[in-house]
């Protein structure tokens, strides 16, 4: 996987943060493109957050800006391309599965955890739009998930 390395966001970037691109791996074996935002001279275990959605949109456009945002107010943030979405990996391309996308939020906590500036203990996600339903499913599921925001009119990720 080759990730784009120039600044490519359609929102400013912000000279109070750090940024850089990471990958990490899923259960299910596809590979996630994320955006890692980290606030310009942190110092200790900082809290964090993994932001996705809204449902067919990329980490340049609306979850890049939360996290960025997020990072200004001192969280670690990493907001992600859900699988077969954007940078991630994954065939056919711009499926949707509710089952896959909310183990892409628990894939985004793992790797959160590898980090040495994350606490822990206070990790949280951001599920934008049609991904705040994938957010709420994951952590019902996911016991390290300490705060939920689902920022959505509707809720859809229980029609099977």
């Amino acid at each position: 996987m080759e990730l784009v390395q120039e600044w490519d966001k359609v929102f400013p970037r912000s000279d109070k943060v750090e940024h850089r691109k990471v990958t990490f791996r899923t259960r299910y074996g596809t590979v996630l493109a994320g955006d890692l935002y980290m606030p310009r001279d942190a110092r200790g275990k900082l809290a964090a957050l993994a932001v996705s959605g809204p449902f067919g949109a990329v980490k340049e456009q609306a979850s890049g800006l939360y996290a960025q945002t997020m990072a200004e107010r001192g969280f670690l943030t990493l907001a992600f391309d859900p699988s077969y979405t954007g940078e991630s990996s994954g065939e056919p391309r711009h499926v949707a599965s509710p089952d896959i996308n909310t183990e892409d939020f628990s894939a985004a906590v793992d790797f959160l955890t590898t980090l040495d500036a994350v606490d822990a203990e206070r990790i949280g996600i951001i599920g934008i739009c049609g991904f705040g339903g994938m957010g709420l499913n994951a952590a019902a599921m996911d016991t390290r998930i300490k705060a939920t925001v689902a920022v959505t009119m509707y809720e859809n990720s229980f029609h099977n």
